[in-house]
């Protein structure tokens, strides 16, 4: 029993093959000394009792050993980079408890930060977050040093840092840090978030565990029923010495350390926080985002979210407006904490006579309000929310933003993607418009096939018409004073003619009045080949499209009548959507080179130059952001063409035109490496393998990674022995085979949308050289590391 116990142990850790193999050991041992006490039968029944003794302690000693060697190997089985950073965070959280004294926090910066321990954790954390193996020792770094000169308080603030800054009358100056003060500031937010955020409301999703982009975006879905009104907040406000004066007294309630202020209004004068409210998306990975902005931005603005939870019951609970029950026996403020209770349940209906409601979603400094009541609570109550931010918290808000309704198709833009109320449309009524898309496709692709083959007939009688025509016969038409007549005399012999035959389409054209023609296949298809056709083929093709025109424009009203649910009583139900901004999407396509004006895929000329596997993975990248963006997005089909009409083919055109062949030989020699950008068919597969990934999930562990978009680069040039190069990647020392270009290609107004490219990279890094080798580039294409993981003082 004890070996049956033991195996089931074994089989839940996975490690049968070590631990049979044990317990061969452990039997064999057992069995040795089973024989021996059998050779000694004629031994007293005192000596069988002692050995018998003797048995089960050896047995047990066994046992013991095999769990030992059985944790041991567990302990070698490597871990993950967010199961890394989990412990690494676990160990300082651990000395951050023992300064716990009379319900504060007291000296974190003499016995936490000022640590060699946490400061070494937290260069480990930074590693990780490079991607970089931190079992190889590349540190040049003294942690006993920096330990010191924090413990003493001369740790110069300003001395590591640099800036870049733009070029022209108009400079935009960035201040970033180096390494060191990197670490520092690292160490200080792994302090912050192990006491702040146990402490933050359940509104706030801004790097927290569990609470991220996605859940933010499903809890506006699922959990905010029947909104009447809704409207956005946009904040515009860099932090300035009253705001940071507020948040220090904030702080003040939980932590009790001058020198961990003092050390903060020291990176705010050196203008390192880079706390900034509005001007960019937080948490896609920016540069110009602090480390410490974002739990100093949650920590600031949970004071926003204890005033929501307050004009919450004040708007619901004690309104004047509003009576709970018939008699009034029952309490206002009582049903107002029942209801806050009921809203985590998935199976509450939410009564449409329970009076106004109030709703909140906060994503750092990206805010969501709705309300179910009358236009003038969401007027008073957007009034109360914008007063306290400017007024309390000092905050500037955009009036750019209105209140809308949510009834209608009009949506407001909330975390880069649209939040709009629709119509939730039966299974049968789907199966309909199902049946009119089938419909229109099947209209459309023999309109193109008519219109194919028209514009093969009229080439076919253009070609045929200009082998007919002799120079004698149009030579009349021409003008010899003009240019094109004279300059035509010193062509070589039999090319003269050329411009005759453009003259003489220039007159026909005119003659059939076709000024208003798109192109020279339309006029071939419609002046030329319709004509000539029989009438009854062409009148049949038109009635046809005609009557498919007709049927698709209709609702079939007859059709809908055989719904069992289409009478006029059947109450409509209507849901919040979520809908992926398909219109920017293409806008940011045609901007990175990706499709032409018209849609159509093209070759993406910055990237021909780089190695195959580069040009794949930075296609890849999209795909892979958006799968893991737009997943639960209800128009995420549209996504689907996306990728495997325009990326999928603008990559394989990429690789055509590098290699100068055909598109179809493209697709033979790279079959397994386009794997990574599916077609139609491949999708779903592909979505499982992405949520099976180890590092996803925590927000707080992963901020800047999930959501960080796709930037682009030039080959600018080789490295060569004359001028090496090594990976501007923080910790790593690998040498980098090229140098690249970084391009900023736009810079949207915040909040903006998120199209899966970096959306709004500071313009001081425009056409900054850095160098990369060839895995980190790749992670970055692939979106496992961020532009927060480069050094961009490297080049020196």
């Amino acid at each position: 029993m004890h070996f049956v116990g033991l195996l089931k142990v074994s089989k839940r850790n996975e490690k049968l093959v070590p631990v049979v193999s044990l317990l061969k050991t452990v039997v064999g041992r057992h069995t040795k000394m089973g024989q021996a006490s059998v050779g000694h039968s004629t031994l007293s029944a005192a000596d069988d009792v002692e050995d018998k003794g003797t048995q089960k302690m050896a047995l047990a000693k066994n046992l013991a050993s095999l769990i030992e060697e059985s944790s041991d190997f567990d302990e070698k089985k490597p871990k993950s980079r967010m199961e890394l950073k989990r412990s690494y965070e676990f160990r300082i959280k651990k000395r951050v408890k023992e300064q716990y004294v009379n319900g504060k926090f007291q000296d974190l910066m003499e016995k936490v930060i000022a640590n060699p321990k946490t400061l070494q954790d937290s260069y480990n954390s930074i590693m990780l977050n490079s991607n970089v193996d931190i079992t190889v020792n590349n540190n040049r770094l003294s942690f006993e040093s920096m330990a010191e000169k924090l413990y003493n308080g001369n740790f110069d603030v300003k001395a590591n840092t640099f800036s870049i800054s733009t070029k022209g009358a108009r400079k935009e100056v960035l201040v970033l840090p180096n390494l060191i003060l990197k670490v520092v500031q690292e160490a200080i937010r792994i302090v912050l978030e192990i006491i702040c955020r146990p402490f933050f409301s359940k509104i706030s999703h801004g790097c927290r565990s569990g609470r991220g982009h996605s859940t933010a975006l499903r809890y506006i879905s699922k959990e905010i029923s029947n909104p009447d009104w809704w409207f956005t907040l946009i904040l515009d406000k860099r932090v300035d010495a009253c705001v940071l004066a507020e948040l220090i007294s904030v702080m003040e309630d939980r932590i009790e350390d001058p020198r961990l202020y003092d050390i903060l209004r020291r990176m705010f004068d050196a203008q390192i926080l880079n706390l900034e409210f509005g001007g960019f998306p937080k948490g896609h990975g920016l540069p110009q985002e602090g480390i410490l902005a974002p739990i100093l931005m949650n920590i600031y603005l949970d004071l926003l979210d204890r005033e929501f939870y307050r004009l919450s019951i004040r708007y619901e609970a004690i309104n004047p407006n509003f009576h709970v029950g018939g008699d009034g026996s029952d309490s206002k403020l009582r049903s107002w904490f029942r209801r806050q209770l009921k809203d985590s349940d998935p199976n509450h209906i939410v009564d449409s006579k329970s009076g106004p409601r109030v709703h909140a979603c906060r994503f750092m400094d990206e805010m969501f309000f709705a309300v179910s009541g009358s236009k003038e609570i969401a007027q008073t109550f957007k009034s109360d929310i914008v007063n306290y931010l400017q007024n309390s918290l000092h905050l500037n808000v955009d009036n750019r933003t209105e209140i809308l309704p949510c009834e209608g198709h009009v949506g407001v833009c909330f975390l880069g993607t649209l939040v709009r109320r629709q119509v939730k449309e039966s299974p049968a009524v789907k199966a309909i418009h199902k049946l009119k898309d089938k419909v229109k496709l099947f209209a459309l692709q023999k309109r193109e096939a008519w219109d194919a083959g028209t514009v093969r007939i009229g080439k076919k009688w253009l070609a045929h018409g200009l082998k007919k025509v002799k120079e004698s016969e149009i030579k009349h038409l021409a003008n010899s004073d003009s240019t094109l007549c004279q300059i035509s005399s010193f062509r070589k012999a039999g090319m003269q003619t050329d411009h005759w035959y453009k003259f003489l389409l220039k007159v026909w054209t005119q003659d059939v009045k076709a000024k208003a023609a798109e192109s020279e296949e339309l006029i071939l298809s419609k002046y030329i080949a319709e004509p000539a056709l029989p009438q009854e083929l062409r009148e049949s093709f038109y009635e046809f499209q005609k009557r498919v025109d007709e049927y698709v424009s209709s609702e079939t009203a007859a059709a809908l009548s055989l719904l069992p649910n289409s009478c006029s009583s059947a109450k409509s139900v209507t849901i919040t959507e979520i809908v992926a901004p398909v219109s920017a999407i293409k806008k940011r396509l045609f901007r990175y080179g990706l499709i032409t004006s018209e849609g159509h895929p093209r070759t993406n000329s910055l990237l021909i130059l780089q190695n195959d596997s580069q040009i794949i993975d930075w296609f890849s990248g999209v795909v892979r952001r958006w799968l893991t963006w737009y997943r639960e997005c209800d128009n995420f089909s549209e996504i689907k063409l996306l990728i495997s009409n325009e990326v999928r083919k603008s990559c394989i055109r990429t690789l055509a035109a590098k290699y100068r062949i055909h598109e179809s030989e493209i697709g033979k020699r790279f079959d397994s490496e386009l794997s990574g950008i599916p077609s139609t068919q491949e999708i779903e597969h592909e979505m499982a393998d992405e949520t099976s990934e180890a590092f996803t999930g925590n927000e707080a562990l992963i901020y800047g990674f999930p959501y960080n978009g796709l930037c682009i680069l030039s080959l600018a040039r080789m490295v060569s022995q004359s001028r090496p190069c090594n990976c501007f990647v923080f910790g790593c020392s690998e040498a980098a085979p090229c140098v690249y270009t970084l391009h900023v290609m736009e810079r949207q107004r915040f909040p903006g949308w998120k199209t899966g490219f970096s959306s709004c990279i500071h313009p001081s890094l425009n056409k900054r050289r850095i160098g990369l080798c060839t895995q980190h580039l790749k992670d970055l294409y692939l979106g496992r590391i961020s532009l927060q993981s480069i050094d961009f003082n490297a080049w020196k």
